[in-house]
């Protein structure tokens, strides 16, 4: 069974409780033991040492257990408790748009609640930033489901982007708010489809610094390709401003989808170089496997780095 999302605002209770359950069970086999989610692992608290093997962080290095020793140790953390996931979710008109499964803000929408329901065990506290124009909104840090869902039916009921409505420094500014708010180590999710200008490169930097960060670039297969369809009126959703193009040029489709294509190498790279780990869902892929590769494969990383010979 797969979750398809409408772009009717509004969502029942009953769909959000789907995409619940549909999380939950395709999941939970991958989740087994304490913070191998999308939490961060090591915590602050320090627990055991043990003997330096390659691949360990130089920063754990114990030197009073090495000086004692003669051997290089490291100092294991007990998991922290009770962490914090704050998510920064862009809600600008460049996110009515689709032309698959869903629209943009559809996939958004889930990708907050699969992050919710990810890290809503251990009582976990969920906090988010929405840029939506004049109606952005931030909601402390809360436990508890009824919380997360309250989040996700405030997240639905927004009205559609308006033309020049969200930019860019809107962004930075929700990061850096974000870094004043986030005080313990923690995790922070940014939901964007990135097609702006990366300034947001440097907050996501010194956001990195302290804090797990995962970005989740959302994005409709009409953005890296046009189809053949002779003339198409495109409108530019965050200015309003509209072109026709004529779609039956092979060489005109080919320069767009090698301008997409470096735009959204350059997304992943600026990401990467900032310390944000990234994962990319399609309006016209199974967001589902999406998760779960990701998911799986972050805990396999960190069981790597965990495993000693």
């Amino acid at each position: 069974m797969t979750f398809v999302a409408t772009s009717e605002v509004g969502r029942t209770e009953s769909t959000l409780r789907l995409l619940e359950l549909q999380v939950n069970r395709r999941l939970d086999g991958l989740l087994q033991g304490d913070h191998l989610g999308l939490v961060p692992a090591p915590g602050s608290e320090p627990g055991e040492g043990r003997e330096y093997v390659i691949g360990d962080d130089v920063r754990r290095i114990d030197w009073n257990l090495t000086a004692r020793t003669n051997i290089t140790h490291v100092r294991d953390t007990i998991a922290d408790r009770e962490l914090e996931t704050w998510i920064v979710v862009d809600r600008s008109a460049s996110l009515d748009f689709g032309t698959a499964q869903c629209e943009k803000r559809d996939l958004a929408l889930i990708a907050v609640g699969a992050v919710g329901f990810l890290t809503l065990r251990s009582a976990n506290r969920i906090g988010a930033v929405v840029l939506a124009g004049k109606h952005s909104f931030h909601q402390p840090a809360r436990s508890g489901r009824n919380a997360l869902l309250g989040l996700l039916h405030r997240i639905d009921r927004l009205p559609r982007g308006e033309p020049g409505g969200t930019s860019t420094e809107r962004l930075d500014s929700a990061l850096a708010r974000v870094a004043t708010v986030a005080r313990k180590r923690g995790l922070v999710v940014i939901v964007s489809d990135f097609l702006a200008s990366p300034d947001w490169v440097r907050p996501v930097r010194a956001l990195a610094a302290r804090h797990d960060v995962l970005a989740i670039e959302v994005i409709d297969p009409r953005e890296l390709e046009l189809p053949d369809v002779g003339v198409l009126e495109l409108i530019d959703t965050e200015t309003g401003r509209r072109i026709e193009v004529q779609t039956a040029s092979a060489k005109l489709r080919q320069r767009y989808a090698e301008a997409a294509a470096a735009q959204r190498h350059a997304t992943a790279h600026a990401l990467r170089n900032a310390g944000a780990e990234h994962m990319v869902l399609r309006t016209d892929g199974d967001w589902i496997f999406d998760i779960v590769q990701y998911v799986g494969n972050r805990r396999r990383r960190r069981a790597g780095r965990a495993v000693t010979p």
